[in-house]
């Protein structure tokens, strides 16, 4: 699978209408900072999941490195990430460890 391949699927992945399987992106990674912030009593923001997931498939990519779906992950959260990170949306904020 080359670059463009990964990003097409990735592209393909992060697009489509997954809310109703999965719910809503940005409420998903909301509660999981709320859920991590209180975890680790540190804030943590919707980006700052992102990034986490991202490392998370690139310690399986290290594992096994030839596995094309951690390649395709990584580059999904990686979109959802900056989205999150560039575009105002007051849902997107840093959840306190302290909440």
């Amino acid at each position: 699978m080359n670059r463009a391949q990964i990003l097409s699927t990735a592209t393909e992945y992060v697009t489509k209408d997954r809310a109703a399987d999965h719910g809503d992106m940005e409420d998903n990674f909301n509660r999981i900072a709320g859920m991590w912030a209180a975890y680790l009593g540190v804030d943590v923001s919707a980006s700052d999941v992102a990034a986490m997931m991202v490392l998370l498939k690139m310690a399986r990519a290290r594992g096994v490195p030839g596995h094309e779906d951690n390649w395709i992950d990584a580059a999904g959260y990686a979109a959802c990430g900056g989205e999150a990170a560039t575009r105002h949306c007051p849902r997107l904020e840093t959840v306190s460890a302290k909440t």
